[in-house]
């Protein structure tokens, strides 16, 4: 809010408290919102990494203008509706290898606690109940509106003097005005609606985030963050109707992404460049590390170019990483062994020749910094450092930067060694263990391994 650079740290000392506004699960989320859920992703890994513990809350809004417009459309009910999007959006963040949030409430689950902070709202003045049974919240009421956004001045008096309400869930910043907190029910709502004190309807957008932070949360948290479309209106009204019916500091911190562009272009249907995961898994072939290298690879504060030849870049970045990690294992004599868990990588003291990676995504979370300095820290690696540190290292800023790497590339085995692995099968299934370990020997010498396993054996080059 005041766009000043803040340490991020726990404001009760020991766990860093923050919200991300989550999916309106009326469709499958694309790659522009994915920049912002996987930079939300980085971030907590970055405090978790270095060692912090952290409560991360994201909702699921499953009620609204377009869930319930769209849900009459396809002629299924709002819950199946959005169950439907909710599931293939976990599925979509699963393959992009984002954590999943410590909480994840609907806006549906909690009408009463959105109900009772309107009631709240009302009795203190800062809303009033409209001639259909809405409810507005009176942004006169609450002096700083408009600070996050940094609205015009003017605007602001004009939307406070001419007493204009906007009963739509979103808005463009032009329409400065009394936003609302329940809509009254309507015959296009058909059956989604609940019983309040003001008569039937349900909640408006805007609601929803600010009683389920302070249940999950409390008055004050550490950080809130969602994308930069956000700011106005919807992070605006959160902090007013938030701040006027709890009290307290609300966010602390904000975290808003920059837009995605694809070729250069923004994002839109008319441009047909609304590419979800599964449009870049089936054209060009991307993998979901690929798309999430891509995703990270410009710095948050600034605009993302997204192109295919991007793409193509991540995949010879990820190879590289996978070589990389290759020699880094036989330096260390840890070839072969499996790789420390998530848990087992937050808090390392010493990250070795990778520690610049780190400190990297810690000033501002620098993600192009980080890839830089990661892979420097490889090429430091061959000369520099304990191996066992530095291969420590190397997992634990992959952990940070949510990255999986890709299995190296098997090469196919020769007519002569799948010839001899063959015959060498047939001699086992004979009891010629003699014949067989002749075999054996002579694929070792043609630089091949034989692993034999209960389904049959694998050939894997020495």
């Amino acid at each position: 809010m005041t766009r000043e650079m803040r340490v991020l740290e726990p404001a009760d000392g020991r766990v860093f408290g923050f919200y991300c506004c989550g999916p309106t699960v009326y469709g499958p989320a694309h790659i522009g919102n994915f920049r912002t859920f996987v930079l939300n992703d980085v971030l907590r890994r970055v405090l978790e990494v270095g060692g912090m513990r952290t409560k991360h809350v994201r909702n699921i809004t499953d009620v609204d203008d377009k869930t319930i417009r769209d849900s009459q459309v396809s002629g299924m009910s709002l819950a199946d509706f959005t169950g439907k999007w909710t599931r293939r959006f976990h599925e979509d963040c699963e393959a992009l290898n984002c954590l999943a949030p410590h909480i994840e409430p609907s806006a549906v689950e909690h009408i009463p606690e959105q109900i009772a902070m309107i009631e709240t709202l009302v009795k203190n003045g800062n809303a009033y109940c409209s001639e259909d049974g809405s409810v507005y919240f009176r942004i006169a009421s609450y002096e700083d509106y408009g600070k996050l956004a940094r609205l015009d001045q003017q605007d602001l008096e004009l939307g406070k003097t001419q007493g204009e309400r906007a009963n739509a869930d979103e808005y463009e910043k032009d329409s400065v005005s009394d936003f609302v907190l329940w809509k009254g029910r309507r015959p296009e709502d058909g059956e989604n609606y609940w019983d309040s004190p003001w008569g039937e309807g349900r909640p408006g957008w805007h609601l929803e985030c600010s009683a389920m932070s302070y249940k999950y949360l409390g008055e004050s948290f550490d950080l809130h963050s969602g994308g930069e479309d956000l700011k106005f209106p919807h992070h605006e009204n959160e902090i007013a109707q938030s701040r006027c019916a709890c009290g307290g500091d609300f966010a602390r911190a904000w975290f808003h992404p920059r837009f995605l562009m694809v070729d250069g272009e923004k994002m839109s249907k008319s441009l047909n460049n609304l590419y979800t995961l599964a449009d870049l898994e089936r054209d060009p072939g991307a993998t979901p590390m690929e798309v999430r290298y891509a995703l990270i690879g410009a710095h948050h504060r600034k605009q993302l170019n997204f192109t295919f030849d991007g793409l193509h870049a991540a995949r010879e970045a990820l190879s590289k990483l996978t070589k990389g990690q290759a020699l880094l294992a036989k330096a260390a004599g840890r070839e072969g062994e499996n790789v420390p868990s998530y848990r087992e990588l937050c808090g390392l003291d010493d990250l070795g020749v990778f520690e610049p990676a780190l400190a990297a995504l810690n000033d501002d979370l620098n993600t192009p910094e980080g890839l830089g300095q990661l892979f420097r820290g490889l090429r430091i690696a061959e000369t520099e450092g304990d191996p066992g540190v530095n291969w420590l290292g190397f997992h634990a800023m992959l952990a940070a930067l949510g990255l999986r790497l890709p299995d190296p590339e098997v090469p196919e085995a020769p007519p002569e060694v799948v010839a001899a692995a063959a015959k060498r099968q047939i001699a086992r299934e004979n009891k010629d263990w003699e014949g067989a370990d002749i075999l054996r020997e002579e694929i070792q010498n043609l630089g091949w391994a034989v692993k034999d396993g209960p389904d049959g054996y694998e050939l894997k080059p020495l």
